[in-house]
C-alpha cells in the first residue's frame, strides 16, 4: 500500500486525530524547515465564501437595467463611491478605495467558467482545483504548484499556509500540502502537550513498520516546525493596529509571518458568509466593510515594512448572484463575478475590462467573459514564476496582469 493511502485509511489516523490538533491533520511537513522561497514573491488569496453579490459591490450606477432588476436592492448613485463615469464602489468599502486611488487595485469583471455550477460546494471545488465543470480533481491548483516546485527541487519545496482551522482543497497537492493554522502561538501551544512531545521524540527510525515510522516522523517535524514558526513570528510581529474582528486578525497573522521573513510563497484566508438569499443589504455590507478595512491596513502594514513589492493579493468568490433581486430582499446564486487583484505594480490598474453586460444574460445570469484559469495562469507565470501548464494541466493564456 502506498504511504499516502496508508495515511488516509489506517486506523492510526484515527488514533492520531486524538493527539494532533485538527489544523495539523491535512499537512505532511516533510519540507517545512528546508523550504526556500526561490524568487521572494508571495501570493495572498482571499476567498469570499458564499457567493458575494458583485453587482452590489461594484455598482453599474448608470445602467437603468440594474435598477429595474433591483427596485429595492439597487444602490443609488448618491449612496456609493464613484470610481468612473459608469461604475461605483459600495459605500462601506472606503478602505478599498484608498488602495484603488494608489494604483494598487485591478478590478477584473465578468470572471467565471463554461457551464457554470450554482452549487456552493461544486463551484468552490472548481475554483479550488481549476477543473472544468464536468471534471473532478482531488488536488488543488496551489497544491499542484507545490508539487511542481518539489519536482524541480525537493530539498527546497515551497510551502503554503492557510490561516484557518482546516485546509482548503486549493492547497492540497498529491505530494505536498499546505499547513492550516489560526495563529502561530496556538499552533505552538497545541504541540507542547506532554503526550504529543513524548510521541514526537520516539525513535521512529528504528520502527520496523515503514508507515508507522512515517507517522512518527511527521509528528516530530510538526512539533519542531511549530516552534520554528512561533519563534519567527514572535520576533517580528506586526505592530500595526488592525480592526477587532477575526478576519482582520488573520490578515495580521499573515502580515507578521511575511514581515518575519518566513519562507512561504502562498497564504490563504477566507471571509463569509456571503450567501445573501434574504435581507442582503445589512449582511453583505457588514462583510464588505470588514474586508475593505482589513485589507487597507494589511497593504499599509506591508508597505511600512518594505514587503509590499513582494506581494500580490487575489480576492475571489465562488460565484456572483443573479441580476434580479428575489422576493426576500436578497439575491440567489448566479454565475460570473469580479476578481480583485492588488499589487504594487500592475499592468492595468483600475478596471481591467468593461462592466458586466446586463442586456445579454443567460437565463437571468451574467455571462462570463474571462475564464478564472487565465487569471491563475497569469499569477503562476508572472508572479510565482512557474509554467502554468504544469499546474493547470492545459494551456490557458495568461492575462497581462503583473
Amino acid at each position: 500500500m502506498k504511504r499516502r493511502e496508508f495515511i488516509q485509511k489506517s486506523a492510526l489516523t484515527t488514533v492520531g486525530s486524538m493527539l494532533i490538533p485538527n489544523f495539523l491533520k491535512a499537512y505532511e511537513l516533510e519540507h517545512l524547515i528546508t523550504n526556500n522561497n526561490l524568487n521572494g514573491k508571495i501570493l495572498v488569496v482571499i476567498q469570499l465564501s458564499g457567493g458575494n453579490d458583485g453587482l452590489n459591490t461594484i455598482i453599474p450606477y448608470q445602467n437603468d437595467l440594474y435598477y429595474q432588476n433591483r427596485p429595492a436592492l439597487g444602490i443609488k448613485k448618491e449612496n456609493l463611491i464613484s470610481l468612473n463615469d459608469e461604475l461605483g464602489l459600495n459605500a462601506v468599502m472606503g478602505g478599498l478605495k484608498k488602495i484603488y486611488d494608489q494604483g494598487y487595485l485591478s478590478i477584473i469583471n465578468q470572471v467565471g467558467y463554461p457551464n457554470p455550477d450554482r452549487s456552493h460546494f461544486r463551484s468552490m471545488d472548481i475554483w479550488h482545483t481549476a477543473s472544468a465543470s464536468n471534471q473532478y480533481l482531488s488536488t488543488g491548483w496551489l497544491g499542484r504548484y507545490l508539487d511542481a516546485q518539489c519536482q524541480q527541487n525537493c530539498t527546497s519545496a515551497h510551502m503554503a499556509i492557510e490561516v484557518d482551522d482546516s485546509l482548503s482543497l486549493a492547497l492540497k497537492g498529491d505530494k505536498i500540502k499546505g499547513l492550516a493554522m489560526t495563529q502561530p502561538d496556538k499552533l505552538y501551544k497545541n504541540t507542547q502537550d506532554k503526550q504529543i512531545k513524548t510521541l514526537a521524540t520516539y525513535p521512529h527510525k528504528h520502527e520496523k513498520d515503514e508507515n508507522v515510522a512515517y507517522l512518527y516522523k511527521t509528528l516530530a517535524e510538526t512539533v519542531s516546525s511549530a516552534q520554528w514558526i512561533y519563534e519567527k513570528a514572535k520576533i517580528t510581529a506586526s505592530k500595526a493596529t488592525y480592526p477587532e474582528n477575526d478576519f482582520a486578525k488573520r490578515l495580521k497573522t499573515i502580515a507578521s509571518l511575511i514581515i518575519s521573513g518566513l519562507e512561504t510563497q502562498v497564504y490563504y484566508v477566507s471571509l463569509g458568509s456571503f450567501d445573501t438569499h434574504t435581507n442582503q443589504k445589512a449582511q453583505q455590507e457588514r462583510l464588505l466593510k470588514i474586508y475593505a478595512d482589513a485589507v487597507d491596513v494589511f497593504v499599509n502594514d506591508l508597505k511600512n515594512n518594505q514587503k509590499w513589492n513582494q506581494v500580490a493579493i487575489m480576492t475571489f468568490s465562488e460565484f456572483g448572484r443573479r441580476v434580479a433581486q428575489n422576493a426576500s430582499g436578497g439575491t440567489d446564486h448566479g454565475t460570473a463575478n469580479q476578481v480583485f487583484l492588488m499589487a504594487e505594480k500592475l499592468k492595468k490598474a483600475g478596471f481591467y475590462n468593461p462592466a458586466p453586460n446586463l442586456t445579454d444574460l443567460d437565463e437571468g445570469d451574467l455571462k462570463y467573459s474571462i475564464d478564472f484559469r487565465n487569471i491563475y495562469a497569469a499569477l503562476l507565470q508572472q508572479h510565482l514564476q512557474v509554467e502554468p501548464k504544469t499546474v493547470l494541466n492545459q494551456n490557458f493564456e495568461p492575462l497581462a496582469l503583473l
